[in-house]
Parts: C-alpha cells; structure tokens; sequence
C-alpha cells in the first residue's frame, strides 16, 4: 500500500514539473518585454494616481509616455506635475513638450450662507451625494451647493475646504493641482476646470441655477436671471436655459471688470478685482 502511495505521489509530481518546464518554456518564448523607460517615467511622476491624465493610473500613464511617438506624446499631459513633469520625461524621451496653461478647480456657486439662507431643514447624512438625491438643498436651491463637503472629503491635495463663514467649498490654487475628483464627485457638477489666466486674472458665471429669474432670486439674491446684460458686454457669452455662460476664451483682461459690474445680482466673479475673493462677492 505504501508503495502504491509512492507511486502516485511520484507521477504528480512529475507532471507537476513537466507543467511548471512547459509553462516557464512558455512564458519565456512569449513574453513581451517592457520598454525600460517606463520604470524611470513611473520615478519622475507625482503618483497621485488620481486619473486626471485620462489613464487607469500613474503605471499607465507611464506606460503611455514611453512607447509614445513625438506627435503622440504631445497629446499626454500630467496635471498634477503640470508642465514642470511633462518637460522631464521629455528630456528623457528626446522630444519636445508642449506647454499647457495652468489651469485650476473654480466653484460655479456663490450660494453662501448669506446669499443663499437655510430655508428648509436636512436632517439626513451629511453627505451632498445622498441628500441630491432626496432634497433640494437647505437653500432652497435645486442647482446649488449641498455644503456638506464631499468635495473637500475627495480631495488628495487639500486643495478644499468648507469656509465657517460662507458655508461653501474655498480653493486653494497654489495646492490645486486640477486632478478634476471635485468635478466627478459634485453631483451637481459645480466645479470646472478652468484656466488661470493672466496674473490669476479669471472671470466666470458662479451660478448653475435654470430657474427663472424671480425664483432664482428668491432661493439665492446672487442668482443668475439670465438679464441677457453680460451678452451686450461681450458677444462671446451665451444665455441658455435661463442661465450664461462665460466661455473660457473671452478675456478677462479685457471684459472680465467689465462683466462683473454689468451682472446686476453679482453672479458673474471676477478675480482681477483687488481685496475680493472668489465667492464672496
């Protein structure tokens, strides 16, 4: 019986081997090797693996960088390291890289606790993304910010914080690195990825409310009630569904004082104005 026992386990084991030749055999004959300079890209990378670059992360990223062509890489773009990264792998690859504008997260609500005062009772998890789904918000107002900070909760960087005193999101733009986590997580998409123009020197609709204007004004005073005024400033700016919108080509040198002081609730920021913060005009 024992040597029976012998037998079987010595045959197994002898396929077991057999397997593990045929596999190693295998593997070596197929195997595809890795450009070596994903390695040292992977080295020159933030590692946020945020996702930001459109890739499944860093790895990819790098992956990407490394078997690019000139006119391929010119199309990848880091925005974590920014312009600063981008130019070391380029250096590394041999080719050259494109400079990007830096560009930076922007609220699309001025809907502050003085704007837009409580005016109904949340007593559900202090989350934004569950109570969009069964409220209109403490301000009344069903395209404005929530205030409970899961974009802050989301943020690697602590680019985010809730200010005590407005009751909404503050960005920080020297640790804002544009990864977009707040754009994705906001469920009423109120954050966008903007550039940061001249000298900081931007202008933008903080508004997303479709409402008409006198229910708008009524939810929050800072409301756009698409007047239609920010059109006659400048051409570019368009009205639609009850609501403008500052594309990111106009000028802010040019139209943004302008654009802020034809906007007759103030729902247009312009952050060339000295001693004025963003969202709290």
């Amino acid at each position: 019986m024992s040597h029976l026992i012998f037998s079987n386990i010595l045959v197994l084991s002898s396929i077991a081997l057999a397997a593990a030749v045929i596999l190693y055999l295998v593997s070596k004959k197929f195997a595809v090797e890795e450009n070596p300079l994903i390695d040292e890209i992977e080295g020159i990378l933030p590692n946020a693996n945020c996702g930001a670059c459109g890739k499944a992360g860093c790895r990819d990223f790098a992956k990407s960088c490394a078997n690019a062509d000139e006119a391929t890489f010119s199309g990848l773009f880091c925005p974590v390291g920014g312009n600063k990264v981008m130019k070391k792998i380029a250096e590394l690859k041999g080719v050259s890289a494109a400079q990007k504008e830096d560009t930076v997260a922007v609220l699309r609500c001025n809907g502050t606790c003085k704007n837009a005062p409580d005016k109904v009772e949340y007593s559900g998890m202090k989350s934004c993304r569950l109570a969009a789904g069964v409220s209109v918000g403490r301000s009344g107002c069903p395209d404005g910010c929530l205030r409970f900070g899961d974009c802050v909760n989301v943020c690697r960087f602590g680019a985010l914080h809730i200010d005590k005193n407005t009751g909404i999101p503050v960005v920080d733009e020297t640790k804002c690195t544009s990864c977009g986590a707040c754009v994705n997580i906001c469920p009423r998409k109120l954050f966008e990825i903007r550039p940061k123009g001249k000298d900081n020197k931007r202008v933008y609709v903080a508004c997303r409310n479709t409402q008409k204007g006198a229910m708008a004004r009524k939810n929050c005073s800072a409301a756009c009630i698409a007047c239609m005024k920010c059109t006659k400033v400048c051409e570019q700016v368009s009205v639609e569904n009850n609501l403008s919108y500052i594309p990111t080509s106009v000028s802010a040198e040019q139209y943004g004082q302008q654009l802020a002081e034809a906007c007759p609730t103030g729902a247009i920021i312009y952050t060339g104005n000295k001693g004025i913060k963003e969202n709290e005009q």
